[in-house]
């Protein structure tokens, strides 16, 4: 590795809870930068509060906050909010995902801090932005997930559609963010000033339609897309298929895709067959492919053969995994995207990496995700307070830790 990280130099301050903030910052810090995750007494970003726990430390939390510093201030306290303003004076990045309103209230808005800072890159995450008749609605991934028409195009016709089961508005939001970051950075160093960044989950879920907007628009408004099941009528042959002991998937929705599967399925006569020549044919006779599909698949001896088949005919395919078998996957493995870190509470765990792959510098995460309140004296003494000052904050409760900290300074 021949470069300094991409960010290196940069400070971020983190005042952010959940999930789409912190996975902004997390990948942040991966490319460099500074960042400090900013909570409040006692109980710390709520993510702290979700599952899956292990000696009361919280996975989810865990997953979003590594490479980070922790900070725990009372901002109610002038002096709490006071050394957040000079944390803020030496930041370039401020990201936090509150309601519209709420950092305004805490001193903490935009206009305040970067009269302050005019440097300053002011990002803000939340439900449906900061403008618009809903900006004041509180809001979660799963309200803009349900909002935006995507959730109304999964599931069979007539249930009731499913979850995403992972947090797709607030992990695309969140890397959005970090493009935008990117780019303000990299505006300021033509300008030299900042700006405030206004990111919705809304509307990122919204931008993620890549057929369904522009099929009703271009259509007059004639084309609804709507529940489909497990395959898309749009795009014969994309689906998922039952084999004798999972599931698999199958993507021969092109020409020449189409053409390799029907000749392992059917042999001459189906790969000849002109009707399946085009997507419109095949789509015009989807009541003839997915049956044959269905039925070659139930006739291997399991869903692995039908992989291996698939593959040898350079079919696009995958099995539908399970967790345990993304974790073990040789892929996975190879790509480096279970990392391992040594925590100072559990001890060794593994945890998701980043996808971030540099030639010239390496963004595997640099510590483990921080104890609450863990580097409140560095920061502050960081920041010209002197020890007696801090003392007296951490007496007062205006810096705030959780026990196991204490035990930490204690064993070295």
């Amino acid at each position: 590795m021949t470069q300094d990280l991409p960010l290196s130099g940069y400070r971020v301050v983190d005042y952010s809870h959940f999930i789409a903030g912190p996975f902004l910052s997390r990948c942040l810090a991966a490319m460099g930068a500074d960042v400090i995750k900013v909570e409040r007494p006692t109980a710390g970003d709520p993510g702290r509060a979700h599952p899956y726990f292990v000696d009361g430390q919280s996975g989810y939390y865990l997953q979003q906050n590594m490479g980070k510093q922790g900070l725990c201030v009372d901002l109610k306290d002038p002096r709490g909010l006071a050394l957040l303003h000079r944390l803020t004076d030496t930041a370039d990045v401020f990201v936090e995902n509150y309601r519209p309103g709420t950092m305004e209230r805490l001193g903490l808005g935009y206009a305040a801090l970067s009269s302050r800072n005019p440097k300053l890159v002011y990002c803000s995450i939340s439900a449906n932005g900061h403008t618009g008749p809903d900006a004041a609605q509180a809001g979660f991934g799963l309200i803009a997930e349900a909002k935006c028409g995507a959730m109304a195009m999964l599931g069979e016709a007539g249930s009731p559609p499913p979850l995403f089961r992972i947090a797709l508005a607030d992990m695309y939001t969140g890397i959005h963010g970090v493009a935008a970051v990117c780019a303000a950075l990299l505006g300021r160093a033509k300008s030299g000033r900042g700006q405030h960044i206004d990111l919705a989950l809304y509307d990122t879920m919204v931008s993620m339609h890549e057929y369904a907007v522009q099929c009703y628009t271009l259509s007059g408004g004639s084309e609804i897309p709507l529940q489909a099941g497990h395959d898309l009528p749009q795009s014969t042959l994309y689906g998922v298929f039952e084999g004798r002991d999972g599931y698999f998937v199958i993507a021969a929705q092109v020409d020449d895709a189409w053409k390799r599967l029907a000749q392992l399925i059917g042999g001459d006569a189906l790969a000849a067959d002109a009707r399946f020549h085009t997507p419109e044919g095949r789509n015009a006779h989807r009541d003839i492919i997915l049956p044959a599909v269905r039925a070659w698949a139930m006739a291997q001896p399991s869903v692995a053969a039908c992989i291996a088949a698939l593959n040898a005919a350079e079919v696009p395919c995958a099995k539908v995994q399970r967790i345990d078998e993304v974790v073990t996957d040789p892929q996975i493995q190879a790509r480096g995207m279970i990392v391992e870190q040594d925590h100072p509470v559990l001890g060794r765990i593994r945890l998701p990496n980043l996808p971030f792959r540099f030639s010239d510098c390496d963004t595997s995460p640099r510590s483990p995700a921080p104890l609450l309140g863990q580097h409140n004296r560095d920061i502050a003494a960081m920041l010209g307070y002197c020890e007696s000052q801090i003392d007296a904050m951490v007496a007062d409760g205006v810096l705030y830790a959780e026990e196991a900290v204490a035990r930490l300074a204690t064993a070295r």
